[in-house]
């Protein structure tokens, strides 16, 4: 009997035993589980951050390499646009820059550039000129002893806060104008700097819709221009093309310059980077985006 009962304790205390075993073994697969996964994001992360650093290396050394190309004073005549590419790390880094002077420029442009670009981008022509009025007023500085209409016009429609009486410093400033739709500004935000201080725009580079703004173009000879531009080289001559001098239309480059990077990593991954960068040694970084953000750091190029 003594027996037996021995022999069932020692067959319970086996059992118990196993049933530990298999316990320890399943926390151990688990953690080797969660150590696994810990490695895996860490590897991750590492790679990340690694293409991350090449990224500002890429972005780097575009800039870089931008304001030598157009800095050089072996140049006799520096060019308005351009593209290139390079290599840097494990990276293949592709850019393209072009002159601020082909942007409207919020600080400098007339009314009627304004008003035209307005319309470009979808408004009526009355609200095109409405609109125009209120970024100059927003930029004029009130005359002393005078009490300022655009402030009075602010007060009315209840917004707690006057216009600026001073330049734009970057392009979300105009979100805070009264009574421009935030659809045109997002769609005319494309077309406009606060980088160039120019009244006129570079019509070598400047996109259709600028040119379109220009006061007194019509659609005939919008499309005109568009064709000889292809084919004239000679600033001039494509002077001569648009109708000679008039306002808004110069053929003359800003300091401040428009830079685009597209990275690409041998491992697939990609990103982008946009900068306006003002010319000199060294030059100025004025304002920069990666993918859709856009970092002003408030310095105009002028």
């Amino acid at each position: 009997m003594q027996s037996a009962q021995r022999y069932y304790r020692s067959g319970a205390q086996r059992g118990f035993i196993l049933v530990a075993v298999i316990w320890v073994l399943l926390a151990l697969g688990t953690l080797t589980t969660i150590y696994s996964l810990y490695l895996a994001n860490s590897a991750m992360a590492l790679s990340v951050y690694d293409d991350r650093l090449e990224t500002e290396a890429a972005v780097s050394g575009a800039l870089e390499l931008v304001n030598y190309r157009l800095s050089d004073p072996n140049k006799p005549t520096r060019p308005t646009h351009g593209a290139f590419s390079f290599r840097v790390g494990k990276a293949n880094v592709a850019v393209n820059f072009v002159s601020e002077a082909a942007r409207i420029d919020l600080n400098a442009a007339s009314k009627a550039l304004l008003a035209g670009l307005f319309a470009v981008v979808g408004a009526s022509p009355a609200s095109a000129n409405e609109y125009a009025d209120r970024v100059i007023g927003w930029r004029t500085r009130p005359k002393p002893g005078k009490q300022s209409d655009e402030d009075a016009l602010y007060r009315a429609a209840g917004v707690p806060y006057t216009p600026r009486g001073a330049p734009f410093t970057h392009l979300n400033e105009l979100f805070l104008v009264h009574g421009i739709p935030r659809a045109i500004i997002e769609r005319a935000s494309e077309y406009l700097t606060v980088y160039n201080g120019k009244r006129d725009v570079d019509i070598r580079d400047a996109a259709p819709e600028v040119i379109a703004a220009l006061p007194g173009m019509t659609p005939g000879r919008l499309n005109a221009f568009l064709t000889a531009r292809e084919t004239i080289t000679d600033s001039k001559m494509l002077l001569n093309a648009i109708g000679g001098p008039q306002p808004g239309v110069g053929i003359e480059a800003s300091d401040g310059i428009r830079v685009r990077i597209r990275v690409r990593f041998d491992n697939g991954a990609r990103s982008a980077a946009e900068a306006v960068i003002y010319l000199g040694d060294p030059y100025r970084v004025l304002a920069w985006r990666e993918d859709a953000m856009m970092h002003e750091t408030g310095t105009t190029g002028r």
